[in-house]
């Protein structure tokens, strides 16, 4: 029905049209924190830090090891790095999350990969992280961030089911929409006037080629999110990275194993 009616609306009103898709495709429908899910998030410590105009929420759980910072994905929180939290105390990380902008405790109505990289950096200048794990659009951001500003501080990275081509992610959403193809041409050129890259100039693999730190890439073969051939791309292009697919996780890749796989790679 809104695709209907964003098609009519770009007949007599194009940019006002585009600039609706745009926010449509920007804006989270859930992923704000449970009151249940309060009880452990109150278990770190909380401090805000404040990037153009949002307040995001951090927490910190305090340990005397290495720094690890998490970024997680869409329509989600802090909360879904519990089980991995709980490992990586046992093994005495001091480890850093936060909410997403429009996430979790965090102030804001959207979110889009560039947006969440410069909270990233805040973040990264103000905790100053050895390694970072993102999940899907976080592992994206962590690509995205360590290719837009290169950090040899941070020593590993872990990708968990990340997308790769927006291109691939413009298609579904344009089918889902059922959007006209002139309205996919103006959202282009929008896309580019905003965040400076057309659909298919914004690649995490080709941004991928860039990055020397060693990384880990875990997917899941029956991912329904994001294909796996995404992660199969990032690790052609990233020199330095290990690539672990695996079969049943599905795109949360919220399991003993992999929380395993996770850090091994961390500690060796």
């Amino acid at each position: 029905m809104i695709g209907i009616q964003l098609n009519g609306l770009h007949l007599v009103k194009p940019k006002k049209a585009v600039k609706k898709a745009f926010s449509l495709f920007c804006i989270p429908r859930r992923g704000k924190v449970k009151p249940e899910q309060m009880d452990f998030l109150n278990k770190a410590k909380h401090e805000i830090v404040e990037v153009e105009n949002l307040a995001l929420q951090t927490y910190n759980w305090k340990n005397n090891g290495k720094t690890i910072l998490l970024i997680h994905g869409w329509e989600s929180n802090t909360f879904r790095w519990m089980s991995l939290i709980e490992k990586l105390k046992a093994e005495n990380y001091n480890i850093i999350a936060f909410d997403a902008p429009a996430h979790g405790n965090s102030t804001g109505n959207f979110l889009h990969v560039p947006l969440y990289t410069k909270c990233v950096e805040a973040i990264v200048k103000k905790y100053s992280p050895d390694y970072v794990i993102g999940h899907s659009i976080g592992g994206m951001t962590t690509v995205f961030h360590q290719y837009s500003y290169p950090n040899p501080a941070i020593k590993k990275l872990v990708l968990l089911g990340p997308p790769s081509e927006i291109t691939e992610i413009m298609d579904d959403y344009q089918k889902i929409l059922n959007f006209k193809p002139r309205v996919m041409r103006d959202l282009d050129i929008y896309f580019k006037e905003q965040l400076g890259y057309n659909f298919h100039e914004f690649s995490i693999a080709k941004f991928a080629s860039n990055i020397k730190q060693p990384g880990l890439i875990i997917h899941d073969t029956y991912d329904k999110i994001a294909p796996v051939s995404a992660s199969k791309s990032i690790h052609e292009n990233y020199e330095n990275s290990k690539f672990i697919e695996t079969e049943g996780a599905g795109h949360s890749l919220n399991n003993d194993y992999i929380h395993g796989e996770i850090i091994q790679f961390l500690n060796n």
